[in-house]
């Protein structure tokens, strides 16, 4: 998901976990495709095919085994298919680290991202040790704003955290007490940055300023009458990521009004967010209710159904009762 940014001109969260397909949208009026014009073939063309061909015959008999060899090589590099190939050791190269000093702080922050994103050893431990004398010193460039989209995707959530520690550097937003007094302040009166103030205020909790603060006020503003507001609370706290922001995401994805929110709501308990696998897996008992809740309409238990098959990794199409037998089953 992009973040918002101050001022923000916002869109609705793109390429972060989305549960798009199940939103269950109609295209009237698509352009039916054209009935392909067959066209001849010239007889010369069709003597060159002819002719080429026989010519690969005859060097595949001849050379088969060098080039069968040959193709089985090409095909493996080709190949995208299969167990991961390590390409190199995952670790960063004392050319790197002896360089680190030397480079400007937004180098250091975009090369060791990326490094903690592709699971380089000591990447993670260079990042922590730096990030809080990057504040104030980076910025949300195009490039770093890609690379925190991409590790907030990542599934480790330890990369997402790098990911919030990096941004949160890129703000200038110091993880402390008053900081998170301000943000909460000014979310109040300032409607514009709300959207960006709340998304930083689940930030700022997740890296342990104020978790529980973070996550009453984050739950207060889903009662807010505008729906963009409640998306980023929403927002706020998939990343916030706590027990305590998990249930509200819940009771939003049952009882909000807006297709957009509940999305979003859905979304956060499956894939989205700093939640860990086993905080995802405490959400399946209400998820089963609401499979089966016939007050919910067709397209919420759409993202219901998605979110099931995106938290368990298991398909039972959109059936209640499989879902539920298959859950009580593994219980046992």
């Amino acid at each position: 998901m992009d973040a918002p940014e101050k001022d923000p001109s916002l869109q609705p969260p793109a390429n972060y976990g989305s549960l798009g397909p199940a939103a269950d949208v109609t295209l009237s009026g698509q352009p039916t495709p054209a009935e392909p014009v067959k066209k001849r073939v010239p007889l010369g063309r069709i003597l060159l095919i002819d002719g080429v061909a026989t010519i690969i015959g005859l060097l595949i008999a001849l050379q088969a085994t060098p080039v069968r060899a040959a193709w089985q090589q090409i095909a493996a590099v080709l190949g995208l298919r299969g167990k991961p190939v390590a390409a190199s050791p995952a670790i960063m190269s004392e050319h790197e680290l002896e360089r680190l000093d030397q480079m400007h702080p937004q180098t250091q922050a975009e090369l060791l991202l990326e490094r903690a994103t592709n699971h380089y050893a000591g990447a993670s431990d260079q990042l922590a040790s730096r990030v809080d004398n990057w504040r104030g010193k980076i910025n949300m460039t195009p490039k770093l704003t890609n690379m925190i989209t991409v590790a907030l995707n990542a599934n480790d959530v330890r990369v997402r955290a790098a990911a919030v520690e990096v941004q949160l550097a890129a703000y200038d937003v110091a993880k402390t007490p008053d900081a998170m007094d301000r943000l909460v302040t000014q979310a109040e009166s300032d409607t514009h940055n709300r959207p960006w103030l709340l998304w930083t205020v689940g930030l700022l909790g997740n890296r342990g300023v104020q978790p529980d603060r973070a996550a009453d006020v984050l739950t207060s503003y889903l009662q807010d009458p505008s729906v963009e507001t409640r998306k980023w609370a929403v927002e706020g706290l998939a990343v916030l990521g706590t027990d305590a922001a998990l249930q509200p995401l819940l009771t939003a994805l049952h009882d909000d009004s807006s297709p957009v929110v509940r999305e979003r709501a859905a979304c956060s308990v499956a894939q989205s967010g700093l939640f860990t696998q086993e905080q995802r897996d405490r959400a399946l008992p209400t998820l089963l209710d609401d499979a089966s809740d016939t007050r919910l309409d067709a397209q919420t238990h759409g993202w219901v159904f998605q979110a099931l098959r995106d938290i368990t990794g298991k398909d039972f199409s959109n059936n209640p009762a499989a879902w539920r037998d298959w859950y009580d089953s593994a219980r046992n």
